[in-house]
């Protein structure tokens, strides 16, 4: 059985998530970061980083919370989770995921831990992470100004169109992080119409209510 090490609102969500999509028995592992648990040599076994997810699944440890959601589409070939290999659709896929993942998601762990890239001796060194964090949020406002065009082009429900994909969990939970936002995901007419359909999905529904994660969800 395939094991989901997590902790709730994290980058596992967007696996969590996808698992239940999936259907098939899987378990969760509660990483407990207040507890430090992700700095523990047991953990750190499993990812050298400290970060969260992992997956494992016999004797396959993974980590990325991108490749843990190809790794999951090419598990599950039937279910149509990514476009077909080899095809100008799937070529996408890839350029969307690597996006959401070292664009989007990469500002937003500015914007969430500013101080990680400074050095905390110097002077004004608060005044210095407030003026990076509002800076990355005026980024990020621009990134989802092109998903909210991708999915006005299209017209479709999902954000490869017509066909729900391994994409969609991990674009919900990059636009829950910005629900602190001056201009949150939800707040544009697209994007917060398509994440209320995400929200409607049982199985999306199911991994919030698991991970006890408080309205409002985005």
């Amino acid at each position: 059985m395939k094991q989901l090490h997590y902790h709730p609102g994290n980058a596992s969500l967007a696996p969590h998530m996808l698992l239940r999509e999936i259907g098939e028995p899987f378990e969760l592992v509660l990483v407990d970061r207040a507890a430090n648990a992700h700095r523990q040599p047991d953990y750190l076994r499993l990812n050298p980083n400290g970060q969260i997810p992992v997956l494992v699944d016999g004797d396959l440890v993974l980590y990325e919370s991108a490749a843990i959601l190809l790794y999951l589409c090419d598990d599950q070939p039937g279910l149509g989770l990514a476009p077909a290999l080899g095809t100008p659709e799937r070529a996408h896929c890839y350029k969307w995921l690597m996006w959401m993942t070292n664009t989007l998601q990469a500002a937003l762990m500015i914007y969430f831990y500013p101080g990680r890239w400074l050095d905390e001796t110097r002077p004004n060194h608060e005044a210095t992470c407030a003026e990076l964090r509002s800076r990355a949020e005026q980024k990020i406002a621009g990134m989802l100004d092109i998903v909210e065009a991708e999915l006005a082009r299209h017209g479709g429900p999902w954000f490869l169109g017509e066909r729900f994909s391994a994409l969609d969990p991990f674009l919900t939970m990059l636009g829950r992080w910005t629900r602190g936002h001056a201009r949150p995901a939800r707040s544009l007419p697209q994007l917060g119409a398509y994440l209320q359909r995400m929200l409607e999905r049982p199985a999306v529904a199911k991994a919030f209510i698991v991970e006890g994660l408080p309205q409002p969800w985005v």
